[in-house]
């Protein structure tokens, strides 16, 4: 049996990522593919207290520099627990967020305040050469995200807001830098995520075929 691929959903906040995974993860199943859905942080136990310590509280609570190394933390557990097993069993990995995240909030979202070589060399220490089949970067508007992401919040139990309650321009930060994160290689798919379910879904099993199953 082969190794399974890894594949990342990125976006700010609101852009429809976990609706998007469950979508593509059911469409691979029906292909016959062994699917594993997961996220971060919080894929695994102890990525569920740093979420908690980083998706809640006060905005300020801590700086960019903290966030980075706590995502980090829980991305090598991640990572060796979860998705590197899963790989090698064959089995097909779809995480909401990876690394690009952390580059675009930790770095593009403070506005280059923390040194993006220290961003490169937690990357080297924690995951390596490894890297993601696809990435898939959805696009949309940081008002419109925002405020669907706290509509969505409105009803949870956990307020997960600690990152919306940002001023707009870190979310605008935010955009640019995924923008050109997916520019850097071609690996990441950007696709505009201000359009219908159907269709953004569509175009995700198009980029997916494309990328990872004419092979």
């Amino acid at each position: 049996m082969g190794k399974g691929c890894f594949i990342t959903l990125e976006g700010g906040e609101g852009s429809g990522k976990t609706t998007q995974i469950g979508l593509l993860a059911a469409y691979l199943q029906n292909k016959g593919i062994d699917v594993m859905t997961t996220k971060e942080p919080g894929g695994t136990e102890v990525g569920q207290e740093l979420r908690k310590i980083l998706c809640t509280g006060n905005k300020d609570k801590m700086d960019a520099v903290a966030e980075a190394l706590l995502y980090y933390a829980d991305r090598r557990i991640h990572l060796q627990s979860k998705v590197l097993p899963a790989l090698e069993r064959g089995t097909w990995v779809i995480s909401d967020r990876f690394a690009d995240s952390t580059v675009a909030y930790q770095y593009y979202g403070y506005d280059k305040r923390l040194p993006k070589e220290m961003l490169d060399q937690l990357y080297a220490i924690t995951v390596g050469h490894f890297r993601p089949d696809l990435t898939i970067i959805l696009d949309i508007d940081p008002a419109k995200g925002v405020a669907r992401s706290l509509k969505r919040n409105g009803s949870a139990a956990v307020q997960e807001t600690r990152f919306e309650s940002r001023e707009l321009a870190f979310h605008e930060n935010l955009r640019r830098g995924f923008r050109e994160i997916a520019q850097s290689s071609p690996h990441y798919v950007l696709l505009n995520a201000d359009q219908s379910v159907e269709s953004l879904h569509r175009e995700i099993v198009k980029m997916t075929e494309e990328r990872l199953m004419r092979k």
